[in-house]
């Protein structure tokens, strides 16, 4: 959850905690009016003497509900222009990690119902005149550094995410391979029709490439490499992969496919998140654009 520290003091107060299980994070960017345009953020963090006073919500937060403490997006300097120049990043606990008491000023809205990814909790939180301490809680030691911290864990996120898909994607071809062996119509199993390989040939190959797309993305990552251009190409092909391996999967197996009866039920509620989750798709196109002509000027 946090990427560095700014000082000694933070790292001995929060990461025996974080290492030990005691406190589970979650990161607060999306905010109602603010999902791919992070600068456009408005949950606000005055200094005021050695505390910062948060005022604001956050929206669509995955593991808020259960989890005890954000990595939260804020503007230090709502004035400043360029805009991300005023943003921060918080450390900001639901209890206290001494006394684990709630803490005031917080509040954690509804568990958002969803269509599919049920093993986490995803939902909401408020902010009202709730005060952290500034030299504990400012991520890095210095305000304004909010927007690069956020960006930057978006890469390994949006691999992250690739590599969520590719589990998918795998999943769904395994039972969609299997399947076809089992079920047979006109007196042979439904792999033996072209119609059935013709979909089976193009799953296989769209997963193995996804496979090669993460596998690439993640060694320049730790490298040290930038990789905004490599990480939105696996994020957008492996995601898109998946959403299409579990329709096709759920297809190949007819009736059965759309019973709760088998995974592939899950796997077709599952994949959309992929494709919206750490950037929509849409906007991968627009960041691997930029990075491929700026490394291929003439």
């Amino acid at each position: 959850m946090v990427q560095k520290f700014g000082t000694q003091k933070q790292k001995d107060y929060w990461l025996p905690r974080f290492a030990a299980g005691e406190l589970r994070g979650c990161l607060g960017l999306t905010e109602p009016d603010a999902g791919t345009d992070l600068q456009g953020i408005r949950t606000t963090a005055r200094r005021v003497g050695d505390k910062y006073v948060v005022n604001g919500s956050k929206t669509w937060i995955t593991n808020v509900v259960n989890g005890h403490c954000l990595a939260l997006m804020v503007k230090t300097d709502p004035s400043a222009n360029p805009r991300y120049k005023g943003m921060s990043m918080l450390i900001t606990p639901k209890i206290d990690p001494e006394t684990r008491q709630p803490l005031a000023g917080l509040t954690t809205g509804r568990k958002l119902p969803k269509l599919g990814y049920k093993g986490i909790d995803t939902g909401e939180i408020s902010f009202a005149d709730y005060e952290c301490d500034a030299e504990l809680c400012l991520i890095g030691g210095e305000e304004g550094q909010g927007f690069f911290m956020a960006t930057g864990g978006l890469e390994i996120g949006r691999i992250n995410v690739a590599a969520r898909g590719v589990g998918l994607a795998r999943r769904g071809l395994r039972e969609a391979v299997r399947y076809s062996q089992e079920r047979k119509t006109m007196g042979k199993p439904i792999c033996e029709h072209q119609a059935i390989q013709t979909k089976l040939g193009e799953m296989a190959t769209k997963v193995r490439a996804s496979e090669l797309l993460v596998e690439d993305a993640a060694r320049l990552y730790d490298a040290g490499a930038r990789v905004d251009m490599e990480a939105g190409m696996a994020k957008f092909f492996a995601s898109e992969t998946a959403l299409e391996v579990a329709t096709e999967a759920m297809r190949i197996h007819g009736a059965y496919g759309y019973s709760k009866e088998y995974v592939v039920e899950r796997l077709y509620r599952d994949a959309p998140l992929m494709c919206i989750g750490e950037g929509s798709n849409e906007m991968q196109r627009i960041i691997i654009a930029k990075p491929l002509i700026a490394r291929n000027k003439i």
